[in-house]
């Protein structure tokens, strides 16, 4: 069993968690203190005011982080099976703290501290899709993974060294950035440490779960995340701009995941993660997915089922879920919105042609413009004249003008994505005018040929832009010959 992360190296954590804060807290601190010194020197008194501002405003934010409790609980009496499946895995990783369990929404698992009346308290949150998709071993072994965090981040310069990373994070999103020299550094030198207390907590879950069933677990958590945040995502945003909120957004959910050609989009974009999605300062406190299936230690499974558990309230739960996602609402007692008013509507009951519409983003038109084309064939193919020459990167800069402030290590990748998105569905416009069909019901880049062959002009224009080839794609745009008018 792996060694916790807590017993070694204490001094070097709690330096890198040092450096790491005074580094996050300096350009606030430097422009807070400016600004107070400037007051000073022209009223004492505005000086004073601003003083008072500065520490009040640090002090609200440090409140406000406390707040009622994210999720929705489940009571033991109210799902008995899902208590049950808990404190045996609790008794099994060793975790002797008192427990409360709530679902949240999204695909997440997270262990917490709570204070409740006197008694220090920790929460499981665990994400609605993880307890409709996953098997019982493998919720045991996203269960016993997040309790075994206990014994391996508990340390208190652990638990700093993460809050000091995530802090660091925070300030490196912005276009601002002055002190991404100094703290990609320092990124990169703690984050082993974070991933070595991910791969022994995944070592305790095989060994509760099993291998097999942890492995599944992983697997699957990366496939829901991914069609979540992309498909779940564009439905949630085209439909509340109609002023609607899917009610069955997790059926749809798991009926698309259950279509071959969304699976295998997903498990390609997991297989694709670290080019998908840089990490270019090291923020990251999980390691790659494969990295974590290959440290497994082998362990035979336990007697945990083979199919979900149950619900027993399992229609309250998914609406109560349902509707948090599509507010953005996760904390009970949240004020009432604008959202509020939007309209109930079932996905699984809408035509093909509306559930393709609501997949993805019309981006003809943001084509045609950046390529300074009337139309999507004459768009499309000077995408791919870009392609040929190398010149795609200027293309991608002019579909997403916000690509110039990304990290200089990140823009490739993201560059790769906007273009082939671009082409990818301005293609399928031209292919379905001139009367190819869709493959399915779920996305629109997905095409039949005329031989019945399905067709991911996604995956081929992404495949153009890694071989800087787009002869096949052009040999699809020149045997259609469509009529178009101008977008």
């Amino acid at each position: 069993m792996d060694t916790p992360i807590s017993e070694d190296g204490r001094a070097g954590r709690w330096l890198l968690s040092a450096a790491l804060l005074a580094l996050s807290w300096l350009p606030r601190t430097v422009l807070a203190v400016g600004w107070i010194l400037v007051c000073l020197h022209f009223d004492q008194v505005a000086g004073a005011a601003c003083v008072v501002a500065f520490v009040t405003v640090r002090a609200v934010r440090a409140v406000g982080r406390r707040g009622p409790l994210p999720g929705r609980a489940l009571n033991p009496d109210d799902e008995p099976e899902l208590a049950a499946l808990v404190r045996d895995v609790a008794e099994r990783v060793g975790f002797g703290e008192p427990l409360l369990v709530r679902v949240v929404p999204g695909v997440e698992a997270s262990l917490g501290r709570v204070r409740v009346g006197r008694t220090d308290t920790r929460v499981l949150l665990l994400g609605l899709p993880l307890l409709r998709a996953l098997t019982a071993a493998e919720l045991a072994s996203v269960v016993a993974h997040e309790l075994a965090h206990e014994r391996h981040v508990g340390d208190r310069g652990v638990v700093l060294l993460r809050f000091a990373r995530a802090w660091t994070a925070d300030g490196l999103e912005g276009r601002f950035r002055p002190t991404a020299p100094l703290a990609g550094p320092l990124l990169r030198a703690s984050q082993p440490q974070m991933w070595r207390a991910e791969t022994a907590a995944d070592a305790d879950a095989a060994r509760v779960a099993g291998t097999e069933a942890t492995a599944g677990a992983l697997r699957r958590t990366a496939l829901l995340h991914t069609v979540l945040d992309n498909l779940g995502e564009s439905w949630l945003d085209r439909l509340a701009e109609d002023g609607r909120r899917p009610e069955d957004v997790y059926d749809a959910l798991d009926a698309a995941l259950a279509d071959p050609h969304v699976a295998h989009r997903a498990a390609r974009a997991v297989a694709e993660a670290d080019l998908l999605h840089p990490d270019p300062y090291a923020t990251s406190d999980h390691p790659p997915l494969e990295r974590r299936l290959a440290a497994l230690p082998h362990h035979t499974g336990t007697p945990y089922g083979d199919t979900p558990v149950p619900l027993r309230t399992a229609a309250a739960v998914e609406a109560w879920c349902a509707r948090a996602l599509a507010h953005g609402e996760e904390r009970p007692g949240t004020p009432a919105s604008d959202t509020d008013a939007l309209r109930p509507v079932r996905l699984l009951e809408l035509p093909d042609d509306d559930l393709r519409e609501l997949g993805g983003s019309p981006l003809s038109p943001a084509l045609c413009r950046a390529t300074g084309r009337d139309t999507p064939a004459e768009a499309v193919s000077a995408a791919l004249d870009a392609i040929a020459d190398g010149t795609w990167t200027a293309l991608a800069r002019a579909l997403e003008p916000s690509l110039r402030h990304a990290p200089a290590a990140a823009r490739a990748p993201i560059a790769r994505t906007v273009v082939a998105a671009a082409v990818g569905h301005t293609l399928a416009d031209v292919l379905l005018a001139a009367g190819l069909t869709p493959a399915g019901r779920w996305t629109r880049t997905v095409l039949l040929t005329p031989d019945g062959r399905p067709i991911d002009l996604y995956e081929r224009a992404a495949t153009a832009l890694d071989d800087g080839d787009p002869g096949p794609l052009r040999a699809l745009l020149t045997t259609t010959g469509p009529k178009e008018t101008a977008v």
